[in-house]
C-alpha cells in the first residue's frame, strides 16, 4: 500500500496543540490566583477563565487529531497493513483528512477515539459510559460525525470532478472508524447509519469484502489516485508487505 502523508502539516498542528494546552493551563492558573489575590476583580477573573478554557479546548481539539499517540494516520496504516500497491492512502494531503483509493473504491475514513458504548437511533448518535472528567477536559464529545464525514465526501467529489470532469465517478463512501479498544459499537440491525460504522480492527476485512463484491476498475482507480498524487511537498512511503490474494 502506498502511503502519502503531509508530515509538515502534522508538525505544524502538533506545535499548535502543545502551545494551546500550555497557554490554556497558564491562563487558567493565573485566573485562579487572581481570584484569590484580587477577589474584587471579578471581570478580569471571569475573562481569564473564559480565555483559559477556550485555549484548553483548542489544545484538546488539535491534540486529539494531530498529537495523540499513536496518531490516527499511524493507526490506519497499521490496520490496513498488507494491502498491495493498488491501494493508496492519503493523510492530511487531500480535502479529506484520510482518503483511501483502491479496488474497494474511494473511501473517506474518519477516525474517532471516543470510548464507551456508541449507539445510533432515529438519526442521533449517543455515547454512553466513559469518564466524565475526560469528556469535559480531555476529549471531545462524539457530536455529529455523519455531518463531518459527509462534508469531506462532498469536498473529495468536487475536487475529482474539477480535475477529471469527464470521468464516470464511482460512489465515494465513508467509514466512521473507532480506534479505542474500549469502544463498543451497539447499533441495532434495523438502524441504518449514514456511513459505515466499525471498529478499526474490522476495517481491513470490511474493505476486502467490498473489493471482492463491488470492485472498481483498476484503471479508474489509478486515474483518480493520480489526481491527488500530483500534489507537491508530500512524503510517500510503501507498506513492505503485500497480500498474495486478489482483493
Amino acid at each position: 500500500m502506498q502511503i502519502i502523508t503531509n508530515e509538515k502539516l502534522i508538525r505544524r498542528y502538533t506545535r499548535i496543540a502543545r502551545i494551546s494546552v500550555i497557554a490554556g493551563m497558564i491562563v487558567l492558573i493565573g485566573g485562579f490566583l487572581l481570584s484569590i489575590k484580587y477577589p474584587q476583580q471579578q471581570i478580569f477573573v471571569i475573562l481569564a477563565l473564559i480565555i483559559g478554557f477556550f485555549l484548553s479546548q483548542l489544545g484538546i481539539y488539535f491534540t486529539n487529531r494531530w498529537a495523540r499517540q499513536p496518531r490516527s494516520d499511524i493507526l490506519l496504516n497499521q490496520a490496513l497493513k498488507g494491502f498491495d500497491n493498488r491501494y493508496t492512502i492519503f493523510h492530511y494531503s487531500t480535502p479529506a483528512s484520510h482518503l483511501l483509493i483502491g479496488p474497494a473504491g474511494i473511501w473517506v475514513l474518519l477516525p474517532l477515539f471516543q470510548k464507551g458504548t456508541i449507539t445510533f437511533s432515529k438519526g442521533r448518535w449517543r455515547q454512553k459510559g466513559g469518564n466524565l472528567y475526560l469528556k469535559m477536559f480531555a476529549q471531545e464529545g462524539l457530536g455529529r460525525p455523519d455531518l463531518e464525514i459527509q462534508s469531506e465526501i462532498d469536498a473529495i467529489r468536487n475536487h475529482i470532478k474539477k480535475n477529471l470532469p469527464d470521468i464516470s465517478l464511482p460512489d465515494i463512501k465513508g467509514a466512521l472508524v473507532f480506534t479505542n479498544k474500549n469502544t463498543k459499537i451497539d447499533i441495532q440491525d434495523n438502524q441504518e447509519t449514514p456511513a459505515a460504522t466499525l471498529h478499526i480492527d474490522k476495517l481491513k476485512e470490511y474493505l476486502r469484502k467490498i473489493a471482492k463484491t463491488k470492485p472498481i476498475p483498476i484503471d479508474k482507480s489509478i486515474e483518480i489516485q493520480k489526481v491527488f498524487l500530483m500534489e507537491k511537498g508530500l512524503e510517500k512511503t510503501s507498506d513492505n508487505q503485500h497480500d498474495t490474494e486478489q482483493d
